[in-house]
């Protein structure tokens, strides 16, 4: 996968998985079911109730109840074991590419993101923001319901050229984006003291 431009981390264990998904973002999640210290259905199950990254199912088990099992613990696909990788690689591909036509736009009523345009509206009214609070405001979404630390919230926006000093740095422009997107009735992000932010 790394020769196809993808940058794959492995854990061989559900705790290890846990732990990279809890201090890292990622795009898609690939998983077996038997793993050493759990369950793989389990496991996708963790990761879907804080994330909305697709997951694929790659398993020797390939009776109809296992897939069946795979889909309903919210797998986006399941493929069975001996498999082409070329297979794999083409589902990777169609499963990325729908998923990010899926979140080219958030919308909610009261506030709507274009990711394509980098346009914002509340209330269908155009909401400037700056390139800074953008970025802040498009990496919570990507993590709806997920507690962003604020050394991965200014890591993972380090990566996109976003060059904020520390957590006060970061406070000040989330304040600010709230200010402009947030009233009594709408609020979106959530600060846990001492740890970070969670878009709600």
């Amino acid at each position: 996968m790394q020769k196809e431009g993808y940058r794959v981390s492995s854990a061989h264990t559900c705790r290890e998985g846990q732990a990279l998904a809890s201090g890292h973002t990622f795009d898609m999640a690939i998983l077996d079911i038997n793993l050493p210290d759990g369950d793989g259905y389990e496991f996708c199950r963790w990761i879907k109730a804080r994330s909305r990254i697709p997951v694929l199912f790659l398993s020797a088990r390939d009776l109809e109840e296992d897939v069946l099992n795979g889909y309903e613990y919210g797998a986006d696909d399941y493929v069975t074991k001996p498999f082409s990788m070329k297979i794999v690689l083409r589902k990777i591909s169609v499963i990325l590419s729908r998923e990010t036509k899926r979140t080219d736009v958030y919308d909610d009523g009261f506030l709507k993101i274009d990711f394509e345009l980098g346009a914002v509206q509340i209330e269908e009214k155009n909401c400037p923001i700056t390139p800074t609070e953008y970025r802040i405001l498009k990496k919570l979404i990507e993590h709806k319901g997920q507690l962003l630390t604020y050394s991965v919230l200014l890591d993972a926006l380090w990566e996109e050229g976003v060059q904020l000093l520390d957590k006060h740095a970061l406070a000040v422009n989330i304040n600010r984006l709230r200010k402009k997107i947030e009233t009594q009735e709408h609020g979106y992000i959530s600060n846990v003291y001492g740890m970070g932010y969670i878009w709600k």
